[in-house]
């Protein structure tokens, strides 16, 4: 008996559906905010969905070093040519973006974990697809509420 398991790649077909029979929000938000922020947030979106409005798909990241890692200057490039120009599979994008299609492979599946990239089978294919309109990257510095400049001036 092996002891190697016996999948070695998620083929995500359970996690995708058919891109047809979903609705998608015409937005897709990648937070970096604090868990009780992003909590917060999630309950306000559920409410407004609740009342019949369009809120947008958020993925959040408590860690912004995490958000940096998944949104490498290449992801985002990959990215932005599948909802530029959607291709017909992993490996027609490869060669158009001139780039290994093993890595685009990891890249575009590495995406799909988050909910970013989907997939809709063709065949032996997989052709990525990004179902937002927009995707929108926010990032939050700031003070919390209260706080004031005159506790970092004295001297």
């Amino acid at each position: 008996m092996s002891d190697e398991p016996t999948d070695t790649e998620p083929t995500h077909d359970e996690f995708t559906p058919d891109p047809d029979e979903v609705e998608y929000a015409s937005t897709l938000r990648i937070t970096s905010l604090p868990a009780e922020r992003a909590q917060a947030a999630a309950i306000e979106r559920a409410e407004r969905w609740e009342q019949g409005e369009e809120v947008p798909h958020v993925v959040n990241f408590e860690d912004r070093v995490r958000l940096r890692q998944l949104l490498t200057d290449r992801r985002m490039e990959l990215l932005e040519a599948v909802m530029q120009h959607p291709p017909e599979s992993i490996r027609a994008l490869a060669d158009r973006l001139d780039r290994d299609v093993h890595d685009v492979h990891d890249d575009l599946y590495l995406l799909a974990e988050y909910e970013i990239v989907h997939f809709e089978a063709d065949g032996r294919a997989k052709r990525p697809y990004v179902p937002y309109d927009t995707v929108r990257i926010e990032v939050e510095f700031g003070l919390p509420r209260g706080a004031g400049s005159e506790s970092t001036a004295s001297a």
